[in-house]
């Protein structure tokens, strides 16, 4: 094999392993996909899956591009951290919200979340922490100096890895929840929207305190 082609296949199979690590991290975007597949089935899951790897992919072309500079200027860092986290808060407020409300029986056909809207909703939640292109340069850098990138189809495949390893690893998490929820009461059903609704928002409210700390 061409020295260049095996470049560019370790450059794959690095991203892959990138993608899944990042995306298995417990966070925000885990703990939606995991209560969506559980109370709304694999598909809606897999919808968050793949709106987050979509984000992660933009992110980590951005960070290959450049972009780090552009979000450490303060004005937009401190707009975008804001932003980010409110929606994070008003996600993790709304999924409270509507435990309490199948709690006392309100539960209606807008709460079951169909694909589109989940994917939508995943698109909205990762792109909250555009910090993470800072992440993706740095790995990118660290890829460079090991030669894996330092052609434009090395740095293509490792981020082609990337959107695959991430969407993969949603999919792993969306197909077990799913299961799981099969089998879950309405009570536990109830304690996991109310579980995930507020991890949502812790990590909502870390987001703006190291936003605002930052400034």
């Amino acid at each position: 094999m061409r020295p260049q082609n095996q470049r560019v296949i370790t450059a794959a199979a690095s991203g892959f392993g990138l993608g899944a690590f990042v995306a298995a991290q417990v966070g925000p975007i885990w703990l939606l996909c995991a209560r969506s597949a559980i109370r709304h089935g694999a598909r809606s899951g897999l919808a968050i899956g793949a709106g987050a790897a979509v984000v992660d992919t933009v992110y980590a072309t951005l960070g290959v591009a450049g972009a780090t500079q552009l979000v450490r200027i303060d004005p937009i860092r401190v707009t975008l951290g804001v932003a980010g986290a409110a929606f994070l808060l008003w996600l993790g407020g709304r999924t409270l919200w509507q435990a309490a409300r199948v709690r006392v029986g309100g539960e209606g056909d807008a709460d079951v979340v169909p694909p589109r809207a989940a994917f939508r909703t995943a698109l909205a939640a990762t792109a909250s922490n555009p910090m993470t292109i800072a992440s993706w340069a740095a790995i990118f850098s660290a890829a460079s100096v090991g030669r894996l990138t330092d052609a434009g189809t090395g740095a293509a495949a490792m981020v082609a890895g990337i959107a695959l390893g991430s969407f993969t690893w949603f999919a792993v998490l969306s197909t077990g929840a799913a299961q799981l929820g099969r089998r879950l009461s309405d009570r536990h059903l109830r304690l996991v929207d109310a579980a995930s609704g507020l991890g949502i928002a812790v990590f909502g409210g870390v987001l703006l305190t190291r936003t605002l700390r930052a400034e």
